[in-house]
């Protein structure tokens, strides 16, 4: 049975329930940035740009660091192995549940062609 997991996965779903932090984790995919060319890239004001990291760092996601004036973002080390099984558990549920419906229909279908 799935179990409840917690705020850790709380945090990471909701990091990424944002497609901008979304496509945060797919850039920094690519190689470390600074919040600077992150926010070019995503047409967004620094402020923003920094909003956007912060939760994704409260989240264990990203991780920055700050060299002279440059903030740099890299990707956490911790990944998204947790949030994966959460994921597959319940997408195995969820297939088993629609198996056990298939198998319903198709003995409604049958008892239908018997009559």
């Amino acid at each position: 049975m799935v179990q409840y997991v917690g705020p850790p996965l709380d945090l990471s779903f909701a990091a990424l329930s944002d497609a901008t932090r979304r496509g945060i984790i797919d850039q920094l995919g690519w190689g470390d940035a600074s919040i600077t060319s992150l926010a070019d890239t995503f047409q967004m004001t620094l402020t923003g740009m920094k909003k956007h990291v912060q939760v994704l760092e409260r989240a264990g996601l990203v991780v920055t660091q700050k060299v002279g004036r440059v903030r740099t973002c890299k990707l956490g080390k911790r990944g998204l192995k947790a949030e994966a099984e959460w994921i597959e558990a319940h997408r195995r549920l969820f297939e088993a549940r629609f198996e056990a419906l298939d198998e319903i229909i198709s003995e409604i279908k049958q008892e239908g062609r018997d009559d």
